[in-house]
């Protein structure tokens, strides 16, 4: 029998969010209800609400979350109910070219629910990166589930749903970051300092914490930063190259997308080394690069999406790291707050006070 719960709806771009009631129907074949515990406020909420997504509005927002499952439907074994899981918006398909060819973090064919959650008045809602979580529960399809050690924190654990995994797999996955590199990471908000903590966790004997905010270089250096830079008075490829004899470091992950702190990426990086652009451009910037420095320079210019996780794995692995005391989540969490706050997290948001505000439920 469909639930009604209440949940965060931006219904037109820029307007402020409200809390209206939505329908959620009974999972179908391949889909999962999930008890939602606690969810992150993630600038990609943000971007939906701004229409820098699409226009499809009205969308529920929440995405990076954790929580129980409450039901499954017809044909689900991944998951059943009373599990603890994260939530992740890359449910691999198995069967696309990238699949079949043994790289399921780049599958092409990703899925959601196949049925629609609705506003009170059968209004159709398009859940934010098909998982629609700031809400007391969420249908989902049962691949984006994501089975995990039930004793860690709900607040921490949603937090690998997207920010955090993002920038820890942008240095491992996608930078593949080795013992002894130097890293150096431009732009220190959730994700770069995710990066930050990437980097130390593979083993990097140099990390260098690049922003504008003496603030965020401060947090930086607590995850493990080993030098930090602050770019409003110094030039950073400068620095980075000054720190690293001359070369420039061998992984410099751009964690803020624009093409000025990219151009800056590209040439804090040492001959052969590897640039990361985990940072989310909006669709009008261009880059202009000589194309000879691109060549003359070699190494490798990569893009990171999701930190090329496989939700499968690299969840139960970093939680485990967590419940060990090898990976403080925690410190991620800058407050917990309430289901009507979520505005408010916004404009916190963007004056840069916190990591991240959590919706705890």
């Amino acid at each position: 029998m469909a639930q009604q719960v209440q949940g965060v709806i931006a219904r037109a771009k820029g307007a402020p969010v409200t809390i209206e009631t939505i329908i959620v129907p009974d999972p179908g074949p391949g889909e999962a209800v999930v008890k939602v515990q606690a969810c992150g406020v993630c600038h990609t909420d943000l971007h939906y609400r701004e229409g820098g997504i699409n226009d499809e509005f009205p969308f529920l927002l929440g995405h990076e979350a954790a929580g129980v499952v409450e039901s499954v439907g017809e044909g689900v074994s991944e998951v059943a109910p009373g599990d603890f899981v994260i939530l992740n918006w890359r449910a691999v398909c198995g069967q696309c070219r990238a699949c079949l060819r043994g790289r399921p973090q780049y599958c092409f064919n990703t899925h959601n629910a196949k049925q629609k959650m609705t506003l009170a008045d059968g209004t159709e809602l398009s859940p934010a990166l098909g998982i629609g979580a700031f809400a007391e529960k969420t249908l989902v399809a049962a691949g984006q589930c994501t089975k995990v050690d039930p004793a860690a924190s709900p607040a921490a654990a949603g937090l690998l749903g997207c920010g955090v995994m993002a920038g820890i797999g942008a240095a491992i996955n996608t930078g593949a970051v080795g013992r002894g590199d130097s890293v150096a990471v431009i732009g220190c908000g959730g994700v770069g300092n995710a990066s930050v903590v990437g980097a130390r966790l593979a083993g990097a004997a140099k990390v260098i914490a690049v922003d504008i905010d003496d603030k965020k270089l401060e947090t930086a250096r607590a995850l493990g930063a080993t030098h930090t830079v602050n770019s409003r008075a110094t030039d950073p490829v400068e620095a980075v190259r000054q720190l690293t004899g001359g070369f420039g470091a061998d992984v410099v992950i751009e964690a803020v997308g624009r093409p000025e702190t990219y151009e800056q990426a590209f040439y804090a990086r040492d001959l052969a080394g590897t640039v990361v652009l985990v940072g989310v451009p909006t669709p009008e910037m261009r880059l202009d690069l000589p194309l000879l420095d691109v060549f003359g320079r070699g190494g490798a210019l990569k893009s990171s999406w999701y930190g090329d996780c496989l939700p499968s794995r690299d969840f139960p692995m970093l939680i485990d790291l967590y419940r060990q005391g090898r990976l403080d989540l925690d410190a991620f969490v800058t407050e917990t707050i309430a289901l009507d706050e979520v505005e408010k997290a916004f404009e916190r948001m963007h004056h840069g006070d916190v990591l991240r505000s959590v919706v705890m439920f």
